[in-house]
């Protein structure tokens, strides 16, 4: 587990192990990254939560995040797969419909579901959640911008968050405003 020096403010603290997660990132190819996300979500898909779950808020995933293109594939036709689309300094929510909905975000170049149908219940029975680095009290460091703290705030569901086994950290530096995750899946 990685370590983060305490004397530091937590916005230096954020900043220190968001910088010492990209640099482990890199030392993961491809192949790897798809292995470990298929042994994140096949423990995903044997949760209680997971089977009774009508609606899920899941993500789609950039190169280095877990990889969540094939399980939202596999069910999409089974369950609302919800996705957030970055709007302004918020998330929206739409309802992914197949590849056909997606596009390329101006922000980031993030696949997004631009033509997805606007989701606007707060009935997400569970969030999958991305994130930089987590700690096994469930603490979660983002990429800074808060876009799913304010969205969490908001919603009352199960959420889980995902990542690979180097993202889990001894101690994630965490401000009040941040949204802790119920639980925390990494790949053994």
């Amino acid at each position: 587990m990685l370590y983060i020096n305490d004397m530091n403010s937590i916005k230096e603290q954020k900043k220190e192990l968001r910088k010492l997660i990209k640099t482990q990132k890199g030392l993961y190819n491809n192949e790897e990254r798809i292995d470990q996300s298929k042994k994140v979500f096949s423990e995903i898909e044997s949760l209680p939560s997971f089977a009774n779950a009508k609606t899920v808020l899941a993500y789609w995933s950039l190169p280095d995040e877990v990889q969540t293109h094939s399980f939202i594939e596999k069910w999409y036709k089974h369950k609302t797969i919800v996705l957030p689309l970055v709007v302004g300094d918020t998330l929206e929510l739409k309802v992914y419909t197949g590849p056909e909905c997606m596009e390329e975000g101006p922000s980031y170049g993030i696949l997004e579901p631009k033509n997805g149908v606007a989701y606007t219940s707060n009935n997400i029975n569970l969030g999958i959640i991305p994130g930089m680095a987590f700690d096994l009290q469930g603490n979660r460091l983002g990429r800074g911008k808060g876009y799913y703290d304010k969205l969490l705030k908001e919603m009352k569901m199960k959420t889980i968050g995902v990542c690979f086994s180097f993202q889990l950290v001894d101690k994630v530096p965490s401000d009040t405003f941040d949204i802790a995750m119920d639980s925390v899946i990494c790949p053994q």
